[in-house]
Order: structure tokens, then C-alpha cells, then sequence
């Protein structure tokens, strides 16, 4: 049996520092991990921060299973209200971070509007066609996961934030 191709789909946070959102699709179905935000470099004058271009989802934002937050930095966190205004999907994310969540949302009026779900590294939750195993990773901010997204076509493992080294030892 075939199974369908999944779609690795960045909508910021590649070769930049912020801006964080992955989308993995399966099929018709999406699961959206981070919604960061950006900070503007100081030539950037008016600007108080820039976000993922959200116009992905103006077609595709009742196909979404799900939005899951690795950690609570600003760069994976800092755009959720922005996203939350074209995707309606529960939101995934460790106690820590939730909470952290649960205070820019409230601030931007959406907390009693959202379906928060806390997880604990370890757990494994289905998220529409995602098998989703939560796992601690080392981070600068406690409570940081990775995770392993399995779909029928088989698995993506998806760290957070990571930083290649081209010169270790040193």
C-alpha cells in the first residue's frame, strides 16, 4: 500500500533568527509547529516586529489537526494571536510554555477563544493524521521539546531550534 507524500512547508524561521512555523502536511491535513515572531534589524524604523506570512492558511485553515510549541521563546511563540486569527486548531504545548501562552493570549484578548492542551515529554498525542512523541531537548529556556511526527508515510524529527556547528572543538 502507497501512502501519500508529506509536505514539509517553512513559512519562516529558515536561514534567519525568528519567524518560526513549519507546517507538515499529509494528505489534506496540516499540523503547524511554532508561530514565532521576528525582531526588525535597527535600520528597520516603524517596525516593531515582523511574523511568518500567515496567507498560507486563507485557503487551507479548516484543514489544520493542530498547532504545537516546542518552547516559549518569542521567536517560536511571539505570532500565535496572529495565526490564531486564520486558523481555528487546539494548540499543544508543555506546562511551561503553555503558561507563557496563557499570558500573550490573554493579553491579546484570545485565551478563553483557544483549545490549550498541555503535554509532558514522553507522551505521544494523535493530531489528526500525526502521531506526535513529545521528547525533552536542551535548551536555554526549561521545559523545550522536539518532536517525533509520524505519518503514514513515515517519520520527520523536528528539534525546535538547532544550530549547526561547522566547527566543533574549537
Amino acid at each position: 500500500m502507497t501512502s501519500l507524500p508529506v509536505r514539509v512547508i517553512p513559512l519562516g524561521g529558515l536561514g534567519e533568527v525568528g519567524r518560526n512555523l513549519m507546517v507538515y502536511q499529509y494528505g489534506e491535513e496540516h499540523l503547524i509547529v511554532d508561530s514565532g515572531m521576528m525582531f526588525p534589524e535597527n535600520t528597520m524604523l516603524g517596525v516593531d516586529y515582523i511574523i511568518p506570512n500567515l496567507s498560507f492558511f486563507q485557503e487551507r485553515s479548516r484543514k489544520v489537526a493542530g498547532i504545537v510549541i516546542t518552547h516559549g521563546h518569542e521567536d517560536h511563540i511571539g505570532s500565535i494571536h496572529h495565526l490564531l486569527e486564520e486558523v481555528k486548531a487546539p494548540i499543544y504545548a508543555t506546562p511551561l510554555t503553555r503558561g507563557l501562552l496563557e499570558v500573550k493570549l490573554a493579553r491579546n484578548g484570545w485565551l478563553s477563544r483557544v483549545d490549550l492542551n498541555t503535554v509532558q515529554a514522553g507522551e505521544i498525542r494523535q493530531i489528526g493524521p500525526f502521531a506526535v512523541t513529545f521528547f525533552h531537548v536542551c535548551h536555554s529556556i526549561p521545559d523545550g521539546v522536539g518532536l517525533g511526527i509520524e505519518t503514514p508515510a513515515g517519520l520527520i524529527v523536528h528539534t525546535g531550534d538547532y544550530k549547526f556547528d561547522h566547527n566543533p572543538g574549537r
